[in-house]
């Protein structure tokens, strides 16, 4: 049996989240429910991979986070420059690990860490 896993972010903003991966990693929505009115559920695709945003207008965004979106893309250091501009938080400069990524990690503006992962 094989099985798909699709990483899910519950939101108070599906739109700003939303337009966060879209100007960022080129996410484009591939289902949105309902096809119209107020949002409930919107899938992205990314790249050859899926990310679903749930509406939860009572969603707190503080609690402490157990998950952990890593993204390979083409290029680190040229998404850096983007992400407070979209509203996201650069923790800190990208490093060169020892297992042959360069990696850095950022904030979604709901405070979800992403790490940003370029094979060197």
């Amino acid at each position: 049996m094989s099985a798909t896993i699709q990483p899910m972010l519950v939101t108070p903003d599906v739109v700003r989240l939303q337009s966060f991966y879209a100007q960022l990693l080129g996410a484009e929505q591939t289902t949105r429910v309902p096809d119209e009115g107020p949002v409930f559920f919107v899938a992205l695709r990314v790249g050859d991979s899926e990310l679903g945003l749930v509406a939860d207008e009572k969603a707190p965004l503080d609690t402490p986070q157990r998950s952990l979106l890593s993204v390979l893309v083409p290029d680190v250091d040229a998404l850096l420059g983007h992400v407070e501009g979209l509203g996201g938080t650069v923790l800190g400069p990208p490093n060169d690990m020892p297992w042959g990524q360069r990696v850095a990690h950022v904030k979604d503006p709901d405070g979800n860490k992403v790490n940003l992962v370029q094979p060197i």
